[in-house]
């Protein structure tokens, strides 16, 4: 499974719950196959966010389709210019991933990595040992979302990137069940998950 990053905060088998985050729409803008590190732009609050996470004992593992690899639209070396940008970025505001995956596939290949096949997540327990009951995947898209609850996870959906278009689909399909959250952006996503009873001010 591709692993851009892995560089684990604490002992990597020290058992915490695990926050993870797509990147395009979520950590970044999205850019439509983003490939220029120019165009890396972090979204307000995403850095003290997971900084907030990281302080209360979450793993912070990104989780992303990157299927521009797949379709040619970039090449690794564009991906890896990106992802050192975006490090870079976090690391000036005092953050940084544990872990980082991603699916290079393109959909018709029929991997086992692309969201919302489990196979980051199986990864992510190779490397980190992480509680999935306490753990929290965080997307602007329905894959995101059925990700975290498939494998027993929580899964929120952010409104910004491609959220607003997910939120009818998410909500319809899972009108009832308590981990399945929609709210503004990742601040408010770490808002709800640190401090669940007060929903209300998100």
């Amino acid at each position: 499974m591709p692993l851009w990053k892995s560089q684990p905060s604490a002992p990597a088998k020290e058992s915490r719950p695990a926050l993870f985050l797509d990147r395009d729409g979520v950590v970044n803008a999205d850019r439509h196959y983003l490939a220029d590190p120019h165009e890396v732009e972090i979204l307000p609050g995403v850095a003290e966010a997971m900084a907030k996470a990281r302080d209360a004992g979450y793993w912070l593992v990104g989780v992303s389709n990157q299927s521009g690899l797949g379709r040619g639209r970039f090449t690794f070396d564009d991906f890896q210019a990106v992802m050192n940008r975006l490090d870079q970025l976090l690391a000036g505001q005092g953050v940084s991933f544990d872990a980082f995956l991603y699916c290079p596939h393109a959909p018709e290949q029929n991997c086992a990595c692309r969201k919302p096949l489990p196979g980051m997540l199986d990864e992510a327990a190779e490397i980190l040992n992480y509680c999935a009951s306490e753990s929290w995947v965080v997307g602007d898209k329905k894959s995101d979302v059925q990700l975290g609850r498939d494998a027993g996870l929580g899964g929120i959906l952010v409104r910004t990137g491609y959220g607003l278009t997910q939120e009818d689909d998410v909500v319809a399909t899972w009108p009832h069940d308590p981990l399945v959250k929609v709210v503004d952006d990742l601040p408010a996503a770490v808002q709800y998950i640190l401090h669940p009873g007060r929903e209300e001010q998100l």
